[in-house]
């Protein structure tokens, strides 16, 4: 069975893609599954040309098709921060548990009339010849004052609230067919399905 690398660092990550692309006709396998302990340099200035990039490079380097993607967290009062640098949004790779300290920080002082957000992702999937495609997906909605338990993998999601749903956007709180609907990088992925069954000739 063709072999489909998942080509992130990021354990939530893995376990979502996993879940997401389960009804693909291929074996899923993470880095850690194909011995590769190195990391690629997020050189892009857009979600783009990085999910793109750590694609391609991943492909090369294991000589399998491979997904990846960028996103980031995007405040309306802090003019969009800190978007493209969400990891490094303190300065350096932060953890998810310092991450998540700053943002109960930022929320605190954030003006109640624009606690506007939205989370975007591009999502790539590459060949190892260099080919690569992108799709997009995003969802909107408030950060909280208080948040829930850290998502490991995802520190920003605990107080990313949607006022639709009277939610947050967590896995504690959305049944399956919730994150189907809203989780923004489910609308990626289900975009990128469809390049992928045509490539892969599945």
């Amino acid at each position: 069975m063709q072999q489909l690398l998942i080509a992130t660092t990021n354990l939530g990550k893995v376990q979502e893609l996993f879940t997401f692309l389960s009804d693909v006709p291929v074996s899923l396998v993470s880095l850690k599954d194909v011995s590769i302990i190195k990391d690629v340099e997020e050189t892009g200035k857009t979600y783009r040309e990085n999910a793109q990039l750590k694609a391609i490079y991943y492909a090369n380097l294991s000589g399998l098709p491979a997904i990846s993607d960028d996103g980031g967290l995007e405040i309306a009062a802090l003019h969009n921060q800190p978007g493209i640098k969400s990891r490094r949004w303190l300065g350096y790779h932060a953890t998810d548990e310092e991450l998540q300290a700053h943002l109960q920080k930022v929320a605190m002082e954030l003006p109640d009339d624009n606690r506007k957000a939205v989370f975007r992702v591009v999502t790539s999937f590459a060949l190892p010849s260099g080919e690569v495609w992108s799709t997009k997906g995003n969802i909107e909605g408030i950060i909280a004052k208080t948040s829930l338990p850290l998502l490991q993998g995802y520190p920003f999601r605990s107080f990313f609230f949607l006022p639709s749903l009277n939610k947050y956007y967590h896995e504690s709180q959305l049944t399956e067919e919730e994150m189907k609907a809203y989780n923004h990088r489910y609308k990626a992925i289900t975009k990128l399905k469809k390049i992928i069954q045509k490539q892969l000739s599945l």
